[in-house]
């Protein structure tokens, strides 16, 4: 099966995110974990090589871990190797394999700018939300930086598809345009900033 662009620079993701955007980087973990309850049992999808993951395992009572890239598991499994409560498996953000209103709380990190159909994954994580829960979406903004944009061309020359650019207001006008309802919003300063977007679930 060939690999796909998220496959081949798993082994490197977190070395090179550290040397451009170590600041958002590592804040979004802590950020997105704030949000969370003590005992919670979370889902995290598109986590990656388990960047946010780390932070959640220190605040969920069980946190399931999901991506749908074998090398991004495969290194989530060595970064969160310490965790006991931690579950790690496939799962497509499109389509997932669980049950309505059974999280406490959602995340999905930085992958909403990469999909075809952005508002059916966030159905989805609305849908195995509990009601009263949290769906907790971070995302990088384009801030206009010359090293941004040339970042953004690099990544999708090597092949990463990214179907929309946001900035903070057009990220906010995404839920708005979407009929969420009850959605705040925080953001995680860096190189590269990450808007955070935190829907309770009615």
């Amino acid at each position: 099966m060939k690999k796909s662009f998220w496959d081949c620079i798993a082994g490197v993701y977190d070395l090179f995110e550290r040397l451009y955007n170590k600041r958002c980087y590592d804040g979004t973990g802590a950020k997105v974990a704030s949000y969370i309850k003590e005992g919670s049992r979370v889902l995290e999808c598109a986590c990656g090589t388990g960047s946010i993951s780390r932070f959640l395992a220190q605040k969920a009572g069980r946190l399931t871990a999901a991506d749908l890239s074998d090398g991004m598991l495969r290194q989530a499994a060595k970064n969160l190797r310490w965790f006991d409560n931690v579950r790690l498996c496939k799962c497509n953000i499109m389509a997932l394999r669980c049950r309505d209103n059974y999280f406490d709380a959602v995340v999905a990190g930085n992958v909403i700018h990469l999909l075809d159909e952005p508002y059916k994954a966030v159905d989805e994580l609305m849908r195995v939300c509990k009601k009263g829960g949290k769906v907790i979406i971070p995302t990088y903004i384009n801030m206009g930086k010359s090293d941004s944009e040339l970042l953004i061309k690099l990544f999708s020359f090597c092949g990463a598809h990214f179907t929309k650019q946001f900035n903070e207001e057009s990220y906010k006008q995404f839920f708005i345009d979407g009929g969420y309802r009850n959605v705040e919003f925080d953001m995680v300063e860096g190189r590269m900033p990450c808007a955070v977007a935190i829907i309770t679930k009615e």
